[in-house]
């Protein structure tokens, strides 16, 4: 429990007594980073830097809704040759459609949608063709 300034002495004599009995008391010892440099010590100062660095940490994108979304779509595009079934790839192709006409149906902000929904016909022949082109799996 941190014990409160007394009245008269001077915050600095206050802080230094509490960090040196704080050494004493072993409190200091293993923590993270102990004897290792400080990461950005060498680069330039950033006023923001206690923002990048919880973006970082709690693994924030922020992304315009655009990109973002084009981002789904590579990744769902990708999915999609790994997906067994048919009736998955239509799911799929359905669900991520639903949200580029959702996302095209109103004003956002970043750069302007070029994004147009995917034809599913197109998506099943281009899987299709990668299924047969791959070796055959044995079934798990």
């Amino acid at each position: 429990m941190t014990e409160r300034k007394p009245p008269g002495v001077k915050w600095e004599t206050f802080v230094e007594r509490q960090i040196r009995e704080g050494m004493k008391s072993g409190a200091f010892d293993g923590l993270p980073g102990h004897g290792k440099p400080i990461a950005s010590l060498d680069q330039p100062y950033d006023e923001e830097w206690w923002l990048r660095e919880k973006l970082r940490r709690e693994e924030i994108v922020s992304l315009p809704p655009v990109l973002a979304l084009r981002r789904d779509v590579d990744e769902v595009k990708a999915a999609i040759l790994l997906t067994e079934t048919e009736d998955e790839v239509r799911t799929m192709v359905a669900d991520l459609n639903k949200r580029i006409v959702a996302l095209n149906s109103k004003a956002h902000s970043g750069p302007p949608s070029t994004l147009m929904p995917l034809n599913i016909e197109a998506v099943l022949a281009r899987w299709t063709q990668e299924r047969a082109a791959q070796p055959t799996r044995p079934r798990e």
